[in-house]
């Protein structure tokens, strides 16, 4: 893999021989020391910057003692071009993947579409526990995937800025029930004051319009390119070519275009909220 600029995928790479390194109690500064590399090399190893051929991959790996499928899975992932990265998680439910997760710690700036849902970062434990009992999971993992997305809300803090555009039809689609449906209102009512997020309502009356395509989000980072997340069913796709991400920017400028401030969306929540008193 030649040395290029980090990518999705090469930064899941890099993620994943990190973690085999570690388990070796060795620091990476001897470890390439002992492979006879420069540390400068491992360092754009682990970044995803690759500047490695397969047979030094495979070298490294062997060195560690990584497990036979954790070393086809890195060097699969090694041997991927492209800047569009599928996964199918293994329990089915793409947005606990740790791609995701760690993008999103990493993200200094996130916007997100919604159409059918409040978006998932806003959502109350009592929401999502109701939307992930209706997903096709097993009953004995619902638990544990509420857990997971619950503790991914934590990401919402001052040090990074967020966007929510959501469709106004998400608003009066009563999940949970009526008690649960106010909580949820009444919490994005209190996540909309704070000064680094802005939840912006798109009204039904316009009718047609960009985000109809479906859901996604668009991260932005400080050392790396954007990065587009969409997901269904049981996969997750990641983008980060320029093509795609302008492409999602231009949906999110006419989102922006037709979309009610923040105070009328305020106003537009409140007076759902008031209909339920």
């Amino acid at each position: 893999m030649p040395k290029r600029s980090s990518s999705v995928v090469g930064r899941e790479f890099g993620n994943g021989v990190r973690v085999a390194i570690e388990r070796t109690g060795l620091t990476q500064r001897r470890l390439a020391e002992l492979l006879g590399w420069h540390e400068a090399k491992m360092s754009d190893l682990l970044a995803g910057k690759g500047g490695v051929n397969e047979v030094e991959v495979a070298t490294l790996l062997a060195y560690c003692r990584t497990p036979l499928e954790e070393r086809e899975a890195l060097l699969a992932l090694f041997r991927e071009s492209g800047n569009v990265y599928l996964q199918v998680p293994d329990d089915g439910v793409p947005d606990q993947v740790r791609t995701l997760i760690n993008h999103e710690k990493d993200a200094e700036e996130i916007t997100c579409w919604s159409m059918i849902l409040v978006p998932g970062l806003l959502q109350i434990p009592e929401y999502i526990n109701v939307v992930t009992e209706a997903a096709p999971i097993e009953a004995e993992d619902v638990p544990a995937v509420v857990a997971a997305r619950i503790a991914r809300a934590k990401i919402l803090d001052y040090s990074r800025t967020f966007t929510f555009y959501v469709h106004e039809q998400a608003l009066w689609l009563p999940v949970g029930g009526e008690e649960v449906w106010r909580e949820q209102l009444a919490h994005l009512l209190r996540m909309s004051v704070r000064t680094y997020i802005s939840i912006r309502i798109i009204p039904r009356s316009i009718g047609m319009h960009a985000g109809t395509s479906g859901d996604f989000r668009l991260m932005k980072f400080p050392k790396f390119p954007p990065v587009v997340y969409i997901e269904s069913l049981k996969c997750c796709l990641f983008f980060d070519d320029g093509e795609t991400v302008d492409t999602y920017e231009t949906i999110l400028k006419d989102l922006a275009a037709v979309a009610l401030d923040e105070e009328q969306s305020r106003a537009v929540i409140n007076s759902i909220l008031e209909g339920l008193q």
